[in-house]
């Protein structure tokens, strides 16, 4: 395993930059009447995982850190949420959501798990 030298390097980060991108080839297939809507508000969503992780992973506090990945682990169920509403809508076929939603539940684990071993690490 590698030196983790930038917010670049963890696979959650990538994971989460992955679903990102995943997000807005989807969301470029959406109808035109929700370019304001549905599509805004995923896309802000799916980018707002990694950001946040990059800005936690260059916090100097642990306290500042676990905020930033809170955040993130927020935006990832705000995403999860409002695809499953695009999906029941019916924008899209179920097929083209197989691998975000398996992303997403990959990167909520990842995020869960290094919110639960900080905390406990650090309780305060």
């Amino acid at each position: 395993m590698g030196e983790i030298k930038s917010y670049k390097d963890l696979i959650v980060w990538q994971k989460s930059f992955a679903l990102a991108k995943l997000v807005y080839k989807l969301t470029g297939n959406f109808p035109q009447t929700e370019v304001y809507g549905l599509t805004s508000q995923l896309r802000r969503a799916a980018v707002s995982i990694p950001s946040n992780i990059a800005e936690g992973f260059s916090r100097g506090s642990i306290k500042e850190r676990l905020q930033f990945f809170q955040i993130s682990f927020g935006s990832a169920s705000e995403v999860e949420t409002q695809l499953l509403l695009a999906k029941e809508l019916g924008f899209g076929q179920a097929s083209d959501y197989e691998s975000i939603e398996l992303l997403i539940i990959e990167v909520k684990k990842m995020l869960n798990t290094m919110l639960a071993v900080r905390k406990q690490s650090y309780p305060h």
